[in-house]
C-alpha cells in the first residue's frame, strides 16, 4: 500500500481536540501531528485520554472543540464508516470479533453486498501474505490463540486499504515472541509507506520501534518529540506530569487532605502504625514465588513473592495489563497460582474495581446483596429477616444512603453502591481484604468515605492490599508501596514518582531508609 501524502509529511493532524464525559473532562485541547511512514507512540498513564483521542479519530466520538485535518485538508469523522472510507483503521484493546464465526466470516462483518466465502477466504490469505501474517481463513476464531485473533484484527482493517493503523495496546495479551513479532511488522508496515499510532504502556516497546512519541497527561499533549531525541526517564516524567505538575497536584493533594479530615480525627491521626509495630504483627497474606498464566497461555504474573502483616495497607500501583487484576485475584482467592506457593486465611474479603459487574446484582433488593457473600459456601434455608436486619445495620454502619434494606441496588448512587459491597466484605472478611481501585467513579465525599473505612479495617488489625491506577490514592492509603511492571511485582519508595517510574521501567527505586522489608 501506498499513500499519496510523501514519506515524513504530516497525514494526520489534531489540534486543540476537547471531549468530555459529563463533567469528567478526557480531553483538554490536546494536539497529536503523525507523519506519513511512520510509526507515532502515544503514551501516558491510564486515564491520559490516549483511547478517548484515538476513537475521536475512528469516527466512534464526537470532539466538541478542536479541528482534525486529513493530508492537508480539515476533516470531521462522523462513524468509523467515515474513518475507513478515508483510510484509518483502528484495531481496539478488547477486540471485536464473534468467536463463533470463521476469521473470514469476521473479517468479511460490515462490508457490503453477499457474502461469497471463498472470495473472501482468497481475499484473507492475499492481505494476509502481503502484510507478512500467517492466517487461516477458514479457522474459528474461538480455537485460535490471541496472537492469531490479534492478527485477524489486523487483516480485518488492512482488507479495508487503510493507511493509517491505530493499535490499542496491541501487546498488552500477546506472549514476549508475539510481541516482538508485531512490533516487527509495525516497522515494516510504516517502512513500506503506512503509519501507525501505537497506544501502549510500554515505554520500552515505545522506543524501540516508533519514530516520534506523544505524551498525554490529564488529557493534555505534554510532550511531542522525535523518538531518537529522548530516553527512558523523560517520558517517564511526562507520563508522570512532568515537575511544574505534580507540584501542583500535591499541594491540591495536601490541601484536600488536610479539609477532608478536619472533622474526622480518626482519619487526620491514622498515618499507619510505625514499621516497628507491622513487623512485630503476624503474616497474614503470603506469596512464594506465585505465577498465573492465563487461559492464552501468556505469563500474567510472575514469580511474585509478597508478605502482608496484620495491621498494614499494602499499596499496588500498575499500568493497566501490568498483571495486578490476576494477583489480586490470587491474593483474594479467587484464582489459583499456576506456579508457586499461596497461604491466606479461609475468608478473605474482595472489592473488584467493576462493582456492576462483578460485585452486585443491580435490580435485587439489598438484602438479597448483602447475602452474596459467602453465597457459594452456604447451605440450608435462608433466614431472609435476618439478612434484612443485617443489611439495615451495615447500612447505618458504613453511612449508606438508601431508603432501607429493601432498596434495589440500582437505585443508589455509585458511592453508595461501592460503600455497600465494601461494608459487606469488611464484615466478613475478618483478617484480610483486597479492594481494585476503591474510589473509581466516587465524588469527594465518598472517596473519603471510604479511605476512613480502609485506614479503620488496617487500625483494627486487619491485612489490607490496595491496588489503584491512581498513584496518588496509594501513596495516600499505603504503608508501603510495590509496583508492577509487566507480571513482575518490585516493592519501591513509598513516592508518587518513584512508583510511577517503577511502573514504566520495571526498575524497583527503594530509598536508602526504608526497611528492607518483612521476613517470615
Amino acid at each position: 500500500m501506498v499513500t499519496t501524502t510523501p514519506t515524513g509529511a504530516v497525514l494526520l493532524s489534531l489540534d486543540g481536540i476537547t471531549h468530555t464525559f459529563g463533567r469528567m473532562r478526557a480531553l483538554d485541547g490536546a494536539a497529536l501531528q503523525v507523519r506519513a511512514g511512520s510509526v507515532h507512540a502515544l503514551l501516558g498513564e491510564n486515564g491520559a485520554g490516549k483511547t478517548t483521542l484515538m476513537r475521536v479519530v475512528f469516527g466512534l466520538l464526537r470532539a466538541q472543540q478542536g479541528e482534525m485535518h486529513w493530508r492537508g485538508a480539515p476533516i470531521t469523522m462522523r462513524s468509523p464508516a467515515d474513518a475507513l472510507a478515508h483510510g484509518i483503521g483502528m484495531v481496539h484493546q478488547h477486540f471485536t470479533l464473534v468467536p463463533s464465526m470463521t476469521v473470514a466470516e469476521n473479517i468479511a462483518l460490515g462490508g457490503h453486498g453477499g457474502f461469497d466465502p471463498q472470495q473472501t477466504a482468497d481475499r484473507v490469505r492475499d492481505v494476509a501474505a502481503r502484510a507478512g501474517l500467517v492466517l487461516d481463513p477458514n479457522a474459528r476464531v474461538q480455537d485460535v490463540p490471541v496472537g492469531a485473533q490479534q492478527r485477524c484484527e489486523i487483516v480485518k482493517a488492512l482488507a479495508r486499504d487503510v493507511t493509517l493503523l491505530i493499535l490499542d495496546e496491541p501487546t498488552a495479551v500477546l506472549a514476549p515472541t508475539e510481541a516482538a513479532e508485531l512490533l516487527r511488522w509495525m516497522r515494516g508496515y510504516a517502512d513500506a509507506g503506512n503509519s501507525v499510532v501505537l497506544i501502549t504502556h510500554k515505554l520500552r516497546d515505545a522506543l524501540a520501534v516508533a519514530d516520534d512519541i506523544t505524551v498525554l497527561h490529564r488529557g493534555r499533549t505534554v510532550l511531542t518529540t522525535p523518538a531518537r531525541d529522548t530516553d527512558q526517564a523523560r517520558v517517564a516524567d511526562a507520563m508522570l506530569g512532568g515537575a511544574t505538575v505534580r507540584t501542583a497536584e500535591v499541594r491540591t493533594a495536601e490541601v484536600r487532605t488536610d479539609s477532608d479530615t478536619r472533622d474526622t480525627p480518626h482519619a487526620a491521626l491514622s498515618v499507619g502504625p510505625p514499621d516497628a509495630v507491622v513487623s512485630a504483627r503476624s503474616i497474614v497474606l503470603a506469596l512464594d514465588a506465585v505465577s498465573v498464566r492465563d487461559a492464552n497461555g501468556v505469563d500474567r504474573v510472575r514469580s511474585a513473592t509478597l508478605q502482608v502483616r496484620a495491621g498494614e495497607i499494602v499499596g499496588i500501583g500498575a499500568v493497566e495489563g501490568a498483571g495486578q487484576h490476576e494477583l489480586l485475584r490470587v491474593l483474594a482467592g479467587r484464582r489459583s497460582p499456576t506456579a508457586g506457593r499461596r497461604v491466606i486465611p479461609a475468608r478473605v474479603g474482595f472489592v473488584p474495581e467493576d462493582r456492576h459487574r462483578d460485585a452486585l446484582l443491580l435490580d435485587a433488593p439489598l438484602f438479597e446483596n448483602t447475602a452474596l457473600e459467602g453465597a457459594g459456601a452456604r447451605r440450608g434455608v435462608i433466614d431472609w429477616n435476618a439478612f434484612r436486619a443485617r443489611t439495615a445495620a451495615m447500612l447505618h454502619r458504613f453511612d449508606v444512603r438508601a431508603a432501607g434494606a429493601d432498596a434495589v441496588a440500582r437505585t443508589l448512587s455509585g458511592g453508595n453502591q461501592q460503600k455497600l459491597v465494601l461494608g459487606r466484605e469488611l464484615e466478613a472478611a475478618g483478617e484480610a481484604l483486597v479492594v481494585e481501585n476503591p474510589s473509581r467513579g466516587l465524588d469527594f465525599v465518598a472517596t473519603d468515605a471510604v479511605h476512613r473505612a480502609l485506614r479503620e479495617a488496617r487500625d483494627a488489625g486487619m491485612a489490607v492490599v490496595v491496588y489503584s491506577s491512581d498513584l496518588d490514592e496509594v501513596v495516600l492509603l499505603a504503608d508501603r508501596v510495590f509496583a508492577m511492571h509487566d507480571g513482575t511485582l518490585l516493592e519501591s519508595a513509598k513516592d508518587r514518582d518513584a512508583l510511577g517510574r517503577a511502573m514504566l521501567s520495571g526498575a524497583a527505586v527503594v530509598s536508602a531508609d526504608m526497611p528492607a522489608g518483612i521476613d517470615a
